[in-house]
């Protein structure tokens, strides 16, 4: 069993909040992305239900995944994050088994 640790997560905004929301996860892709540990970091945006975000992350290990949670910014929003979303996230453990694309 893989140390990494994966989830796929449903961000269900409230609609007058969908823009803002985006707008404020577009900016931490990239640094994300270059956190140590970060193997794949995904945000995407359904296309028959606007107000619902899927990230899609793996991470090295729980430890990395730990950290990239605590950092201040992340912290703030799960704090707030019910000002945004319709419903609490929806997230799904996931097993990687096929090896990251993002290096090609």
């Amino acid at each position: 069993m893989s140390e990494r640790q994966g989830f796929i997560l449903h961000a269900k905004t409230r609609p007058e909040k969908a823009g803002e929301f985006e707008a404020l996860f577009r900016a931490y892709v990239e640094p994300s992305r270059a956190e140590p540990g970060c193997i794949e970091y995904h945000m995407l945006r359904d296309q028959q239900d606007p107000t619902l975000f899927i990230f899609y992350e793996i991470w090295a290990s729980q430890a990395h995944l730990d950290e990239h949670s605590a950092l201040p910014h992340m912290k703030a929003f799960f704090a707030k994050r019910m000002d945004y979303l319709e419903r609490d996230f929806d997230i799904r453990a996931i097993d990687m088994l096929s090896e990251s694309s993002a290096s090609r």
